[in-house]
């Protein structure tokens, strides 16, 4: 692993989290498979050998209980899903170079060789817990059998996780007010014998491994304050049948314990890496140089899931001598229509249903990885979905392309015999440098816009120089202007090829260029296109507005219908959320616009000014709260903000803020906060002046 700007001459490995093969899938889930799908190819685009890997994760409880549910083999249950899952993932675009599933051998030896070799390493050991137990129906009761309430935040919590609340892992034994799945009776704790992997012998390294940590914000931070809190041990086996045996040779107490899923799901990482080079041969891509050598691993994942990957994964790796990420990437939720996607309820847009409703697979493709920021919760609405589609897509991107191809293809059958003028040029190498820099720093949403942006500039350039106007008057400068307009449209293929991949593979022959645009690399912008090609087609349709109200229509009978069934509550958990990709746990209802308006006079009073923060530092016992010196022009405040997990503390100080004045001064646990910083959403994004207003000037 470097930290050297891509590509590097190390292979790379990109993968996102593994889906539990238990339910359909639906665009929560598409959004992180769907980046780093995205990721892995603009990696390529800039020459940077790299393997996609994935599989479906077959083990843990919800698999279980479900196939329990219908009456069979939990294998045959999650191999029917796993084949579904290889089946839909193609229709996004989504090419996996191996995509396979942690119930294989290759999984199977992989995880009970690396939990021997912790164990001959010293880092697991035996100990008497308090395990959920069922006396009617006379058995243990690991993970998602027992539900109850989590002991840090009070909210309700299912086995190994606060699924409303803290979204903390909980270890077995912590629930608190535990209640069977299976008979819906009180449960009682029991000693039992199960192994624990000692993470808290890794709390040194795992504090220098997130200094370095590339990804976002989310994925170094958050884990920040469970290392500061004390790393507790993890309990690694489960009391049931359905999953990989403990490697014990029958030594422990219950030799028919599992492995918790947890760890052998990310092992399939490896796995999976290992089963492509045995494929293609070690020549083209050797997995051992990239997880055991220095080779270049990422993970996107959803934020849900940020513990297992930055905390309990790395100290795994370093317990082996593994390789470790280079970088984690952690995404926002998806909310549907301004509310939290709950598949109970039906408020989801499945996979299926969108491929049904007829619409491309690289529309969803731009709208996921260009609304807002990677690790942002994303709003998704046919209405939303429709103008960003014939906004950029259609009035952008396909306007440009289809206008510039159309004329030179009538006036001069292809590309005119010209140079490409010193001002497209740069242009051209100005977004290649915009794509190159977005990709190393994990922004999805710049890829794209580089793309976009370039195809903004062509419409403008276009527009601007008029050449229907000059193709009678001054031919040789009509020539130069589509000669442009046309290394311009060759350019947006190919930056936008790991985006909308097909898209640009349409285009690419349209231009008359041989092999497929995946293959070409940034540079391939500036090369001529091809000088002769056919007349071209429009390569976006717009979506009207009449089949948005159908949709629209459709979805809120829907939710209508699963409400009437009985199910009255708007954040609904469901086992294939919480997965491995994370992707995207119902969330709660997003608070709609306030419908009590202020006055103007009322806005007035609020005294809101622009400040600068001089010192940041958590606050001891809090999880969440952070004491910063604010510099407001006349004086410092000290001021709480519940940013602590959020920021890096450490980077804070000389940034603008915006700050509430007048706000109410308040104590949060011993430290007195003298008004409010503003910041926008879940991740708190710290508002800010776009331009240079001092220090202490209000907000009007």
């Amino acid at each position: 692993m470097s930290n050297d700007e891509f590509p590097t001459d190390q292979p790379a490995v990109v993968t996102c989290g593994l889906p539990y093969a238990n339910g359909d899938l639906h665009i929560g889930h598409l959004r992180g498979y769907i980046g780093a799908d995205a990721f892995s190819r603009a990696f390529e685009t800039l020459g940077q050998e790299t393997a996609y890997v994935c599989g479906s994760d077959m083990h843990g409880t919800p698999v279980a209980v479900n196939a329990e549910q219908q009456g069979v083999d939990p294998e045959d249950f999650a191999l029917e899903w796993h084949e579904q899952y290889e089946e839909t993932f193609p229709q996004f675009n989504v090419e996996f170079d191996n995509y396979g599933h942690t119930h294989d051998e290759t999984n199977t030896e992989l995880t009970q060789e690396i939990v021997r070799k912790l164990d001959d390493e010293g880092y697991i050991y035996e100990k008497e817990i308090q395990v959920a137990y069922d006396p009617d129906a006379d058995q243990y009761l690991p993970d998602r059998y027992v539900e109850g309430t989590c002991p840090y935040c009070g909210e309700k919590a299912r086995g190994d996780e606060c699924d409303e609340g803290c979204q903390r892992h909980l270890e077995p034994g912590e629930v608190e007010d535990p209640t069977s799945t299976i008979t819906g009776n009180p449960a009682e704790y029991r000693e039992r014998t199960h192994k624990f992997f000692e993470v808290s012998e890794f709390s040194d390294f795992l504090t220098e491994f997130l200094d370095g940590l590339e990804g976002t914000s989310n994925a170094r931070n958050q884990p920040r304050q469970w290392i500061e809190d004390g790393l507790q041990d993890w309990c690694i086996t489960r009391d049931m049948d359905w999953g990989i045996d403990y490697p014990n040779g029958g030594d422990t107490e219950g030799d028919d314990l599992v492995l918790y899923v947890w760890v052998d799901a990310p092992i399939e990482y490896i796995a999976s890496s290992k089963q492509y080079s045995e494929r293609v041969g070690t020549d083209e891509f050797d997995w051992e140089q990239v997880w055991k050598g220095d080779g270049e691993i990422m993970h996107i994942i959803g934020r849900d899931i940020i513990q297992h990957h930055a905390i309990f994964w790395p100290a795994m790796l370093e317990g082996v001598g593994y390789n470790k990420p280079r970088g984690i990437a952690a995404t926002g939720f998806i909310t549907i229509n301004g509310k939290g996607l709950s598949t109970s309820r039906n408020r989801a847009i499945w996979a299926k249903e969108y491929l049904d409703e007829g619409f491309h697979p690289d529309l969803l493709r731009y709208y996921l990885t260009t609304t807002g920021g990677l690790q942002q919760d994303v709003d998704f609405s046919w209405d939303a979905f429709q103008e960003k589609v014939n906004g950029e897509l259609v009035g952008t991107v396909g306007n440009f392309w289809y206008r510039s191809l159309l004329f030179a293809y009538r006036n001069y059958e292809g590309t005119p015999k010209a140079d490409v003028s010193e001002e497209v040029r740069e242009r051209i190498e100005g977004a290649i440098g915009d794509t190159r820099e977005s990709v190393n720093d994990y922004d999805l949403r710049g890829i794209g816009q580089a793309a976009t942006e370039l195809a903004q500039f062509g419409n403008e350039y276009i527009q601007r120089n008029e050449p229907w106007k000059l193709t009678d008057e001054e031919p040789e400068r009509a020539a130069q202007v589509i000669r442009d307009c046309v290394q311009i449209a060759k350019a947006v293929g190919v930056l936008l090829e790991p985006i909308a991949p097909d898209k640009a593979q349409a285009l690419w022959e349209q231009l008359g260029e041989d092999g497929a645009v995946a293959d070409a690399h940034l540079e391939d912008a500036l090369e001529a296109p091809p000088r002769n090609f056919d007349e071209p087609g429009e390569l976006f349709a717009k979506i009207e507005d009449d089949r948005v109200e159908e949709l629209n229509e459709k979805l809120e009978e829907r939710v209508a219908a699963a409400g009437d069934d009985g199910d009255d509550e708007e954040t609904e958990s469901d086992d294939t959320d919480g997965d491995e990709a994370g992707d995207m746990a119902d969330t709660d209802d997003i608070e709609a616009l306030a419908d009590n308006r202020i006055g103007f006079e009322d806005f007035q009073e609020l005294d809101i000014r622009v400040g600068r923060i001089e010192s940041a530092e958590g606050i001891e016992g809090a999880d969440d709260l952070a004491r910063l010196e604010v510099d407001i022009g006349f004086e410092t405040r000290q001021v709480v903000a519940g940013i602590k997990q959020l920021h890096d503390l450490e980077e804070l100080p000389g940034e603008k803020c915006i700050l509430l004045a007048n706000m109410e001064k308040a104590e949060l646990f011993g430290v007195e906060s003298n008004g409010m910083i503003l910041a926008a959403g879940e991740e708190a994004d710290l508002l800010t002046t776009h331009s240079d207003a001092e220090v202490g000037e209000k907000i009007r």
